[in-house]
């Protein structure tokens, strides 16, 4: 499997810059390790969409794959009780 491209929505900027930086950290870490591996342990896919989540600490990332082009989107990033609504 080749290396993945990792993008970001427009929205997903503002998003981070609401999250401490010791969380925005190690979020933008764990992002990174997608490019290798964009389904991880701990990632579930969600149900009823085409897209999975991620945690970290308190926090959550949703993103989508699309695996013929090698690349994951990432379309959100929030605390877990904010980040699904």
């Amino acid at each position: 499997m080749g290396s993945f491209e990792i993008v970001f929505r427009s929205s997903v900027e503002k998003e981070l810059k609401k999250i401490p930086k010791q969380d925005q950290i190690g979020i933008l870490r764990r992002i990174q390790q997608l490019a290798d591996d964009p389904r991880p342990d701990g990632c579930k896919k969600l149900s009823g969409q085409e897209r999975y989540r991620i945690r970290q600490g308190d926090y959550r990332f949703l993103n989508e794959i699309e695996d013929q082009r090698l690349i994951v989107v990432i379309v959100r990033i929030g605390h877990r009780r904010d980040v699904y609504s």
